[in-house]
């Protein structure tokens, strides 16, 4: 049947639970509050810590409130859909959701790159690093990046938007543009033209500059001693570490999508589609906060400044 007004989507991917949706919701619950306490806690520290006040560090705290963004685009959104029996969403909720999580996977590919040329810099051409990265000029390099996917993406909602759609039904746990498209009755041909070019501009055009860096990076290391191998690549694991993560859950995300995976069991699909939306917000402030010694230490300065207030406080109440 035709609808031109379509007002909801069903998401046709959630399993029935029985009485475990409630166990479930409250492991929801306690991932997105250790999300939200993770991040939230290294973004302040970044922000109050003058020894943090550098491009690297600005750009983490980038990262951590692009990881807040995007687990707020998807967890108050399990909490109310899990217990339902009925799946249904609204289509300007979904809607919002496709630009919430799709512009969060964006900035985090972007955000990733400029942090691959970042320690480019840092070890390959640290005479010059100072000069060419600087506050002013990251914060500026994060700004763009940010302006212009918000930008991007509203451009691509606005060709899905104007689609009319012979069905309502998502194979999907979540709103996805690419299934909400293929949904439409005729017309998307602009859809995936325009989708072809955002990949372009969101994968390949950063990809340059990581597969360029981290090359650089590796050569260097093991042309030099073994300290300053081991320095450089302490330095570069967190972010390595980080993009393959989030690469390959985008990759399951992109081919479960466009092909045919039903082989697979419906718990495990469904699980591979959360992954890069769940494992990254929590993976990146865990290892970038045991990893780096100077988060680490400010970290723990601010713990020990904050518990000799409270001790003073108890003490003169």
């Amino acid at each position: 049947m035709v609808n031109s007004t379509l007002s909801y989507f069903v998401l046709s991917a959630y399993l029935p639970l029985g009485s475990v949706r409630f166990v479930l919701v409250l492991c929801v619950a306690l991932i997105y509050t250790l999300i939200l306490v993770l991040n939230c806690f290294l973004v302040v520290l970044i922000l109050v810590s003058r020894s943090l006040h550098e491009p690297m560090y600005l750009l983490l705290c980038s990262l951590f409130v692009n990881e807040l963004y995007g687990s707020g685009g998807l967890f108050p959104f399990l909490l109310v859909q899990v217990p339902l029996d009925i799946h249904v969403v609204s289509a300007p909720f979904c809607f919002l959701q496709i630009f919430c999580l799709y512009t969060y996977a964006q900035v985090e590919f972007c955000t990733l790159a400029l942090m691959a040329y970042d320690r480019y810099l840092a070890i390959c051409c640290p005479l010059q690093y100072h000069t060419q990265m600087t506050l002013r000029r990251v914060g500026l390099l994060v700004l763009l990046v940010w302006i212009f996917l918000f930008l991007k993406f509203l451009v691509t909602l606005s060709l899905s938007l104007r689609l009319t759609y012979c069905g309502n039904s998502i194979s999907s746990v979540y709103c996805h543009n690419y299934l909400v498209a293929k949904l439409a009755c005729s017309g998307n041909s602009v859809n995936n033209f325009y989708g072809l070019f955002g990949v372009v501009l969101t994968v390949l055009v950063p990809l340059v500059p990581i597969v360029f860096s981290y090359a650089r990076i590796l050569s260097i290391c093991y042309a030099g001693s073994g300290h300053a191998r081991q320095k450089a690549l302490s330095t570069c694991t967190p972010q390595i570490v980080s993009l393959l993560n989030f690469s390959f859950g985008c990759s399951f995300e992109i081919l479960q999508s466009r092909f045919d995976l039903s082989a697979f069991p419906g718990l495990v699909r469904v699980l591979l589609s959360l992954y890069f939306l769940v494992m990254q917000p929590l993976l990146n402030p865990l290892m970038y906060g045991l990893q780096m010694s100077r988060i680490r230490k400010a970290a723990r300065r601010c713990v020990g400044i904050t518990s000799l207030k409270c001790t003073v406080i108890i003490t003169l109440w």
